[in-house]
């Protein structure tokens, strides 16, 4: 089976105009474990002053309680993010570096050494307190700031990282640039070289090629999937990054490999998009809203 790693209530939300109330990001999160997510990432712990949609990630775990069964994942940019998150009851600490030094210094104020390095230690930390961590690359496919990405380059970042014991690594097409033979070509020596680490990706649509990169690095080894509710989200820090890759429509081309419901994840995307007074879904969601329509 392949899993899915909901990220709707983190990267989904930080990027929308609309800053949604503590309680419907809550809502947002139990309609997705409705769904049959089992993993979520629900909260950033960064500055609130550059990502407001985040500002309330303590109430909302505070809030949300615990789900037996159901693991939550808090993303941290830096040590400072960890603290912060070590001191709530989430499970998994969700730690970002960048494959560029151009992007790493504007978004975390770090170089890529100086952040290989921090999440080395924000890991030791995480485990010292009994939490599970983990490490995404971002802009692994491609940086806005700085262009094209050496895949050896993330490839000797993810054995660095890898040495660290994390509980997996990601791989995150941050802009949307990547297309199906790069990710089969980068994933799999990714997981070559952090076995037996699992691998796992994280995709946006921006050049309407997200779902087949899924399929792509399915294939290739990746055994978890990011994604997000209706295709919301995008990164603050990358000029004109389109939506995440939509849950719904990975679930559908996966088929019976991830164990979700599509229907109720569709319905949480049309909720969704009601509470963000936003147009734009998923071809999923199209579908299962014209279906419905003709009962």
């Amino acid at each position: 089976m392949i899993e899915l790693v909901e990220v709707s209530a983190r990267d989904g939300l930080q990027n929308e105009k609309t800053i949604l109330p503590t309680a419907d990001k809550v809502e947002l999160i139990r309609r997705a474990i409705s769904a049959g997510a089992k993993r979520l990432e629900v909260a950033s712990f960064v500055n609130p002053k550059l990502v407001p949609q985040m500002a309330d990630a303590e109430a909302v775990i505070e809030a949300l309680g615990k789900t037996e069964g159901v693991r939550t994942i808090g993303l941290v940019l830096n040590e400072r993010g960890a603290g912060r998150a070590l001191q709530t009851t989430v499970d998994e600490l969700g730690i970002v570096v960048a494959a560029s030094d151009t992007f790493g210094k504007a978004n975390q104020g770090m170089d890529i050494a100086e952040s290989v390095a921090m999440a080395g230690r924000v890991i030791a930390l995480a485990r010292e307190r009994g939490r599970d961590a983990q490490v995404t690359i971002s802009v692994a496919f491609g940086c806005p700031l700085s262009g094209s990405v050496d895949p050896d380059l993330v490839v000797d970042m993810a054995r660095q990282l890898a040495a660290f014991n994390p509980l997996e690594i990601a791989l995150a097409d941050t802009i949307g640039v990547a297309r199906p033979d790069e990710v089969t070509a980068l994933v799999t020596r990714v997981v070559e070289a952090v076995k037996p680490l699992p691998a796992r990706v994280h995709f946006h649509d921006t050049r309407g090629t997200g779902v087949a990169n899924a399929v792509a690095a399915v294939a290739a080894g990746a055994v978890t999937v990011d994604a997000s509710i209706g295709g919301t989200g995008g990164c603050p820090f990358a000029p004109g990054a389109a939506g995440n890759v939509a849950s719904e429509d990975v679930a559908y081309a996966l088929g019976d490999k991830m164990a979700v419901n599509i229907g109720t994840l569709c319905e949480a995307a049309v909720w969704l998009n009601d509470k963000l007074d936003r147009t734009r879904t998923s071809a999923m969601t199209r579908a299962w809203m014209s279906a419905r329509e003709k009962r």
